[in-house]
């Protein structure tokens, strides 16, 4: 199965393709709604893509939409909606949607896909693949990074991740920007060492995890502290990895677990 294109993708896919489309977008809001302005949604005769929320609101929006499109009225129209007057809806807040024709001139207004963070992802074992696939569907930059091409599964990834086998793979460390987000995983404890001392010479990073046990964590602070290592940057390291009380070895299970920490990080 391929991995689910941006937002954006898929509108300028449909434009390629001349896909009669309208543009559904929060506008503003104020109180509790379900998304935050600024959210959009695409809707075609014969297909949705995002979402607004869903409910009432998200099934109004949509036959909204294709109501103009039957009409043949790309024209700007705007709604306010207060959600529990007009649609019953529990959230007590109210908004505006903008609904208008999709075109190559209101896709050029939509700002740019910010990243919620950017990772180096080191290694492609069980829990590297499991993290992957729910990456692929995050508004997120990935290096992942390993030195078996052969470890990488067949099908490729999203285009915001990208594959890198490369050896020695610490070495890609130097590279990666400021504040950039870290995950060792590899197959290897002598690897893990080597990886994760070079982000922690850093000191840089904006988080860094380390898959292991706290026996792990013991181990290898003992040998970060032998090699200069501060007790404040040591401090950072996060091992083992994912946010606490998610019971389970699974490697579904802790990439999960590590991705509630990775957007708690960059909260």
């Amino acid at each position: 199965m391929s991995a689910p294109d941006s937002l954006q993708h898929i509108a300028r896919r449909w434009l390629v393709e001349r896909r009669p489309a309208m543009e559904v977008q929060v506008l503003d809001s104020r109180g509790s709604v379900p998304r935050e302005a600024g959210t959009r949604m695409l809707v075609a005769a014969d297909q949705v893509a995002g979402t607004i929320g869903g409910g009432h609101l998200e099934l109004q929006a949509i036959a909204d939409a294709r109501a103009q499109l039957v009409a043949g009225n790309p024209a700007p129209h705007d709604r306010k909606i207060a959600l529990g007057p007009t649609l019953g809806q529990c959230c007590g807040g109210a908004l505006t949607l903008r609904t208008q024709g999709l075109t190559s001139e209101s896709l050029a207004a939509w700002p740019a896909e910010t990243p919620r963070f950017t990772l180096q992802l080191y290694g492609a074992g069980h829990v590297g693949r499991a993290m992957i696939k729910l990456l692929e569907g995050l508004n997120c930059k990935v290096q992942w990074i390993d030195e078996r091409e052969s470890e990488f599964p067949p099908e490729p990834s999203a285009a915001h991740i990208e594959r890198m086998c490369v050896e020695p793979v610490e070495a890609e460390v130097a590279a990666a920007p400021p504040g950039c987000f870290y995950l060792v995983l590899t197959h290897s404890h002598e690897l893990d060492l080597r990886i994760t001392e070079a982000i922690l010479k850093r000191a840089d990073f904006g988080y860094l995890g380390l898959i292991g046990s706290q026996t792990k964590r013991a181990r290898f602070l003992h040998r970060f502290e032998e090699r200069g290592i501060g007790h404040e940057v040591l401090g950072r390291l996060t091992c083992p990895i994912g946010v606490p009380g998610i019971e389970g070895k699974e490697p579904e299970i802790i990439a999960i677990a590590v991705l509630a920490q990775l957007l708690q990080a960059s909260a």
